[in-house]
């Protein structure tokens, strides 16, 4: 991540980054997501340190997993994520700060093909068997 920290609170900075992004994880496969990858931004773009991609069966699964991780970020860590794309449910963006979340129809996914953007066409899967 480029955005500037205070000396003091790099490791702790860390640790708080490592702790969301593992709370999106677990999150994510608690409700069932297919195909969860997570890209490593830090020191790559300023915008997260963490992108996961990861897909629903449906529009009401990926709606229902977005509502339910923007519940789990605000109960850990008193921040609301920003949400959008709720009303169709057909690619969600969840925007927790240091983890960016984009959940996807496999149909959506597929036609926008993040991973292939982000250099990450075969990425192991994380958070699946």
């Amino acid at each position: 991540m480029t955005r500037p920290r205070p000396a003091n609170d790099t490791a702790q900075g860390a640790e708080s980054v490592a702790a969301l992004h593992a709370l999106v994880l677990q999150s994510l496969d608690d409700d069932q997501a297919q195909e969860t990858i997570s890209i490593p931004l830090e020191g790559k773009s300023s915008i997260a340190d963490h992108m996961v991609i990861a897909s629903g069966r449906s529009s009401r699964q990926v709606a229902a997993m977005a509502q339910h991780l923007a519940e789990k970020i605000k109960q850990s860590t008193g921040r609301s994520a920003r949400v959008e794309g709720l009303p169709v449910a057909d690619w969600v963006l969840v925007d927790a700060g240091d983890v960016i979340v984009h959940l996807f129809r496999p149909e959506v996914r597929s036609f926008y093909n993040l991973e292939r953007m982000w250099g990450f066409v075969d990425a192991p899967v994380a958070g699946t068997a």
